[in-house]
């Protein structure tokens, strides 16, 4: 359980055969210390609370910073309220709204705290990722090139150079690349020299584009 449980909020409709289910499992949850507060809301009487947070569909449920959405189990529900405090849950959450199809969303999560790219790099870390999860997070990190925020990364960035995966390997090269960092092309000159070709490749790409920034800075 979270050290501290996180709040929820939930829309529902007269006419949602999946909202009393959500209700009974987030008021479980709650009398468990699992879920701090539960605020219901009924959208046929307050449509403007539901047009203040764009729901469109319930139930809806936004608990902690994550927003759920359809019928949600008992397990599903508490596993995210778990989840909802800590990095591997913006990790998890990220993955979830890719494998939707959700790309605007992540983007907008991602914007409301930039802080929640680090947890990114955990999906990157993975080999085995869903390779639309693994494209997705790189064009979220993309949108930051030669920002701090993604320079902030680095150090974790230069780690998975050393990753014994050559697909994690070739993607942090390609960040690094990204990052505009001066400091970045120690780690990138060494994967020159990576016994995989791809590597090699992405090596000599991120070099160039380490070249660029530091003849227009």
């Amino acid at each position: 359980m979270s050290p501290t449980p996180p709040d929820a909020l939930l829309f529902i409709t007269p006419v949602c055969t999946h909202c009393p289910a959500v209700l009974q499992s987030l008021t479980e949850l709650v009398k468990q210390a699992q879920v701090g507060k539960l605020t219901v809301v009924n959208i046929a009487a307050h449509p403007e609370q539901a047009a203040e947070y764009d729901v469109r569909g319930a139930p809806w449920v936004r608990l902690g910073s994550f927003t759920l959405t359809g019928a949600q189990s008992m397990a599903e529900l508490r596993q995210w309220a778990e989840w909802a405090s800590g990095d591997e849950g913006t990790a998890h959450y990220v993955e979830h709204l890719l494998k939707e199809g959700s790309y605007p969303q992540a983007v907008a999560f991602i914007t409301a705290d930039t802080r929640r790219l680090k947890s990114l790099l955990a999906i990157v870390a993975d080999p085995e990722a869903n390779i639309s999860v693994r494209l997705g997070v790189s064009a979220l990190l993309e949108a930051y090139a030669h920002t701090p925020e993604l320079q902030a990364l680095l150090p974790k960035l230069a780690e998975l150079t050393f990753h014994f995966d050559h697909r994690v390997r070739a993607d942090a090269c390609y960040l690094l690349g990204l990052t505009g960092s001066v400091a970045a092309r120690t780690y990138v000159e060494a994967c020159l020299k990576d016994p995989h070709e791809e590597v090699r490749d992405i090596a000599e790409e991120a070099m160039e584009e380490l070249g660029k920034q530091s003849a227009s800075s």
